[in-house]
């Protein structure tokens, strides 16, 4: 019988091996962020088990940093890397137990359907053959990956570039959160779409910047939540530092410098299975005007995409007690704007369960694609 193997020497991998046995029981631990205490990402490749049953043991979920989130959650799983599919999960609150029998003698594993570098990197090059788009290096990680911002706009419509709207769209502040980047895979293709009426008409409204991968080092490096300081991105924005947070410092240096009118900050939830939006209603500078494009918003995107819904959320904010670190308080706070972080799941959409993939890359192309018409709404 071939002994099992299990590797994590690549892009985004990550778990800790306890023990494996012939009789396919393989005992993990989920590895903690670098420099953090961060632990719910896991990413591995399981070595010989064609035909065999497995069962997959993870000894500390019930430790890990969400342990809610194992409530209802199936591991993804892949033979070719390229299509990711659930399998049978439990949790008893502190062990998550997961079963399978591979059909290959390598099979992958994940906390959610990686999003790699090198599909970053080949998203970028894509966007940038378009004639609506200038790529932008802002600076370095720590790491010494390039911080990069894709600029879209047209010189068509009434509106000078100077007068449009300023509509920025950042994603991944926390690594493992990958939904995020599909998401902007998905809104790019739309809006560099020619045939798109909605992506023609906004290009005549707006001026967009997205930021497709805030935290790269922390997505090289499989951690969940932080960059390659052990910082977690989305509590620097009030006091960023180049030696700390410098893929904070320098976005919102560019901010500053051209200014927001609208800003979505895209994100995953470990624990909740819906699509939902936070916005900046505890902030001291919150108006109505603020709280008035926030219900277009998402009025407009319920209409427009049922995998969307406003019902099961956060909750609001108490008046004066927004966290001024995060992102989309600061942003909102600091240019008067509509600021939006959006929360898509790790688990599936209760409302629209998919019993094969749950929530997927595949899906959250789709959503980021339909944001398209909220924000055309708001512009």
């Amino acid at each position: 019988m071939t002994s099992l193997y299990i590797s994590s020497q690549f892009d985004s991998g990550a778990i800790e091996v306890v023990s494996l046995t012939d009789g396919g029981i393989v005992a993990l631990n989920i590895r903690a962020d670098n420099a953090s205490s961060f632990a719910q990402w896991f990413h591995f490749c399981l070595h010989g088990p064609a035909g065999r049953a497995i069962t997959l043991r993870f000894l500390n979920a019930g430790a890990s940093a969400y342990p809610a989130g194992w409530d209802g959650y199936r591991v993804v799983a892949s033979h070719d890397r390229q299509n990711w599919f659930r399998i049978d999960t439990e949790f008893d609150g502190a062990v998550m137990t997961a079963r399978t029998t591979p059909k290959g003698n390598a099979m992958y594993f994940a906390y959610f359907e990686p999003y790699s570098f090198e599909q970053h990197l080949n998203l970028l090059a894509r966007a940038a053959q378009s004639p609506l788009v200038t790529q932008e290096r802002l600076g370095s990680t720590l790491d010494g990956r390039d911080m990069s911002l894709l600029r879209i706009t047209c010189d068509s419509g009434p509106a000078p570039n100077e007068q449009k709207k300023k509509v920025w769209l950042i994603a991944r502040q926390h690594p493992g959160e990958t939904m995020a980047e599909w998401f902007i895979e998905g809104f790019l293709e739309r809006l560099l779409d020619s045939d798109d009426s909605v992506s023609r008409v906004l290009l005549e409204r707006c001026e967009f910047f997205v930021v497709p991968n805030m935290n790269p080092d922390g997505a090289v490096r499989g951690n969940l939540r932080t960059n390659a300081a052990g910082a977690n991105l989305n509590r620097e924005w009030a006091e960023p530092s180049m030696e700390r947070s410098p893929e904070v410092f320098l976005v919102r240096q560019k901010m500053l410098a051209v200014g927001v009118d609208i800003n979505l900050d895209v994100h995953g939830d470990e624990g909740l299975p819906y699509n939902f939006v936070v916005g900046s209603e505890g902030n001291p500078g919150y108006t109505p005007d603020i709280a008035a494009q926030e219900s277009a918003f998402k009025s407009a995107w319920i209409a427009a995409c049922p995998d969307f819904q406003d019902q099961f959320n956060y909750g609001a904010c108490e008046p004066g007690k927004a966290n001024p670190t995060l992102a989309t308080n600061w942003v909102a706070q600091t240019f008067a704007c509509l600021a939006l972080t959006i929360e898509m799941p790790f688990k599936d959409n209760a409302q629209h369960p998919d019993a094969v993939a749950g929530w997927s890359g595949a899906r959250a192309k789709r959503l980021g694609a339909s944001v398209l018409q909220p924000l055309l709404a708001v512009s």
